[in-house]
C-alpha cells in the first residue's frame, strides 16, 4: 500500500521535474555561493557608504555658511594655485549652503576614471583639501575602495569574473529555487509531519521566496556592468534603439570661416576659467535646474562648454547642454524626459542597484535583500553538511542529489532545457562556460564512481 501511494502522490515524471531541478540548484549553490555571498556583503556595505563617506570627509565636503559667496572663477583660481600641476577638466558647484565646490583636476599617475578633486569653501575661496575622485558619481577614496571590492575583489580586470559569475548565476539560483519551493510546497499537503531536515528547507525556501524579485533586479542590472555579458547587453539595447542619448552639438560655428580667400582659419583661444560663471548661467537659462551639476571645460580648443544635471535621485536629473564659449548660445542639449523608455529604466535600473535613487529607503531595502542573501547561502551550506553520511566520517562533506535524474525527466523536457541553456550561454558567456565546465566535471566523477553504490534516492524527495 505504501508503494502504491508514492506512486500516486510522486509520478515518475513529477520526480524527474524535482530531481533535475534539485541536481541543478544544488551544484549552483555550492559552487557558486560563495561570489554570491562576497558580492551580498560587499554590496550592502556600498549602499551605506554615502553616509560614512560624508563622515569621513568632513572637512572636505563640509565648510562653514557664509553669507556671501565667491564667484566660481575665484574659487577655481583658487584651486588652482594650490595645484598648479593639473590640467582643469570639470567643476562641481556646492549644491547646498554648507558644501564645498569640488574642482576636478586630470593628472598623471591617476588611474582610469579617476581625478583629482580640490574642495574649496565657496565663501572664502579657500581650499579646504584634496581627494582622489572617481567615476561619475565622485566617489571618494573610501566609497571607491568598496566599490572595487564589490566589483573586482580589489584585483583588478581579472577580479571582475568573480562578480560576473555572481550576477550570472543568481537569477538561475533563484528561479530553480523557485521551482523547487513550488512542488515541495504540493508535496507537503500530503505530509502528516515534517522532519528537521524539512524545516530547515521550508526556511530556505521562504526566505528564497521573500528575496526573489530582488535577486532577479540584482542579477540584471549587475550584468550590465559585466565584461562579457554587459558587451551583449550594450549590443542588444544597440540593435533596438535603447541606447542612452548622448549630447551632440546641433547648432553653432565652430570657427568654420575663413579670414579671408586661401587663408586659414585663426586657432580658437583656449577656454578661460574666468568664464565658468557665465557658462552656468546660460545653462540655468536654458533649464538645467538642479542642485548638483558638473561644468566641463572644452576638450579642445574651439570645442563647447558642458553643463550637466548630475542629480541620480528621484526624480532624475541628469538633462544636460552644451554651451559656446565666446556667446553662450546653448548649441546643443540632451533631456531625460526624451530618453527612450528602456534607456530610463536602464537609468533607474542601476542607481536603484547602487542605493541612490530613493535615497535611504532605496539603501535600506538593499540592506535587507543582501541579509536575506546572505542568509539563504549559510541555510544552503548547512543543509548541504548536515547530509554528510554520519558524524563518525568526520570532515566529510554533504552527499549531492543521486545521478541520473536526466534520465526520469521527459525527452522534451530535456531539449528544451538544452537549446535554453545554449541560447542563455551565448548571451551570458560565463554562466555558460562554467555550467559546462560543471557537467564536465560531473561527469568525470560519475565515470571514476562508476560501480559503486548510489545514495538512496530518497534524498531527492525532502
Amino acid at each position: 500500500m505504501a508503494t502504491r501511494i508514492e506512486s500516486t502522490t510522486s509520478p515518475p515524471r513529477a520526480t524527474g521535474w524535482r530531481g533535475l531541478s534539485l541536481r541543478f540548484h544544488f551544484y549552483a549553490g555550492v559552487l557558486v555561493g560563495p561570489f554570491i555571498l562576497i558580492a551580498a556583503l560587499s554590496g550592502v556595505l556600498y549602499a551605506a557608504t554615502p553616509q560614512m563617506e560624508s563622515w569621513i570627509y568632513s572637512d572636505q565636503l563640509r565648510a562653514p555658511v557664509g553669507l556671501n559667496q565667491a564667484s566660481l572663477a575665484d574659487q577655481v583660481k583658487a584651486a588652482q594655485a594650490a595645484h598648479p600641476g593639473g590640467d582643469l577638466v570639470a567643476v562641481r558647484p556646492a549644491p547646498e549652503p554648507g558644501d564645498t565646490t569640488r574642482v576636478l583636476f586630470a593628472e598623471e599617475g591617476l588611474g582610469e576614471s579617476e581625478r583629482r578633486a580640490v574642495f574649496v569653501d565657496p565663501a572664502t575661496a579657500q581650499v579646504r583639501g584634496d581627494l582622489v575622485a572617481y567615476g561619475s558619481s565622485g566617489a571618494l577614496p573610501f566609497r571607491t575602495t568598496l566599490d572595487q571590492l564589490h566589483r573586482n575583489l580589489l584585483l583588478g580586470e581579472p577580479g571582475r569574473l568573480y562578480s560576473e559569475l555572481a550576477a550570472s548565476w543568481l537569477w538561475a539560483v533563484a528561479l530553480g529555487g523557485l521551482v523547487l519551493w513550488v512542488s515541495r510546497r504540493r508535496a507537503r499537503r500530503a505530509e502528516k509531519t515534517e522532519s528537521a531536515r524539512g524545516k530547515s528547507v521550508r526556511r530556505h525556501g521562504s526566505v528564497g521566496l521573500w528575496v526573489l524579485l530582488g535577486a532577479l533586479f540584482l542579477s540584471a542590472t549587475g550584468l550590465t556592468w559585466s565584461a562579457y555579458a554587459g558587451e551583449n547587453v550594450s549590443a542588444l539595447r544597440e540593435s533596438l534603439g535603447w541606447e542612452t542619448p548622448a549630447l551632440k552639438v546641433t547648432g553653432g560655428d565652430e570657427h568654420a570661416g575663413h579670414a579671408g580667400h586661401g587663408e586659414a582659419p585663426a586657432a580658437p583661444a583656449p577656454a578661460k576659467p574666468e568664464s565658468v560663471d557665465a557658462m552656468l548661467a546660460s545653462a540655468r537659462a536654458a533649464g538645467i535646474d538642479a542642485a548638483s551639476v558638473e561644468i566641463g571645460l572644452p576638450t579642445k580648443p574651439g570645442a563647447p562648454w558642458q553643463v550637466a544635471e548630475i542629480e541620480r535621485g528621484w526624480p532624475t536629473q541628469v538633462d544636460a547642454v552644451a554651451v559656446d564659449g565666446t556667446t553662450g548660445q546653448i548649441l546643443g542639449e540632451v533631456r531625460f524626459a526624451d530618453y527612450p523608455l528602456m534607456a530610463k529604466l536602464a537609468r533607474w535600473g542601476i542607481d536603484a542597484h547602487m542605493g541612490v535613487l530613493f535615497g535611504w529607503p532605496n539603501q535600506l531595502v538593499l540592506l535587507v535583500l543582501g541579509a536575506g542573501l546572505v542568509t539563504l547561502v549559510v541555510l544552503g551550506y548547512r543543509m548541504w553538511w548536515r547530509r554528510r553520511p554520519t558524524r563518525a566520517t568526520g570532515l566529510t562533506f554533504g552527499r549531492p542529489i543521486p545521478r541520473g535524474q536526466w534520465r526520469k525527466a521527459p525527452p522534451w523536457l530535456l531539449v528544451g532545457l538544452l537549446v535554453l541553456a545554449a541560447a542563455i550561454g551565448w548571451f551570458v558567456p560565463l554562466l555558460g562556460i562554467s555550467l559546462l565546465a560543471f557537467l564536465v566535471i560531473d561527469l568525470l566523477l560519475g565515470l571514476r564512481s562508476r560501480g559503486k553504490s548510489t545514495p538512496d534516492s530518497t534524498d531527492v524527495t525532502v
